[in-house]
């Protein structure tokens, strides 16, 4: 969740200071994707549907790191601003490899 308030607070930032509307809608939806996929994956029926939304979220995760990394070479973000976000994405990166590895179903940990 505090990762996604983070991109929201971005995107409200890019549209309003620096009048970018179209790469920061991208990272609005793929920013805000990973905690609402970690959520419903509360919610699962099985493992696998587990994992599933986990490997969504990490895929969602990717995303987010590349519209990151774009917006910092296009100039629209700072390499202060830029290493800030990007390293809390790249930690919520880990976390979610190390559970969709643990729960692998060929994992006999």
């Amino acid at each position: 969740m505090a990762f996604a308030v983070r991109i929201v607070n971005l995107y409200k930032w890019l549209c309003d200071d620096k009048r970018e509307h179209v790469l920061s809608k991208q990272l609005l939806r793929s920013g805000t994707s990973i905690g609402a996929n970690i959520a419903e994956s509360r919610a699962v029926i099985s493992r696998a549907d587990f994992v599933s939304k986990l490997y969504i979220a990490a895929k969602e995760c990717r995303e987010t790191q590349y519209w990151i990394e774009l917006l910092y070479k296009t100039e629209y973000l700072n390499e202060k601003q830029y290493m800030s976000i990007k390293e809390d994405s790249e930690e919520i990166g880990k976390i979610l490899s190390s559970i969709t590895k643990k729960m692998k179903p060929n994992n006999n940990q």
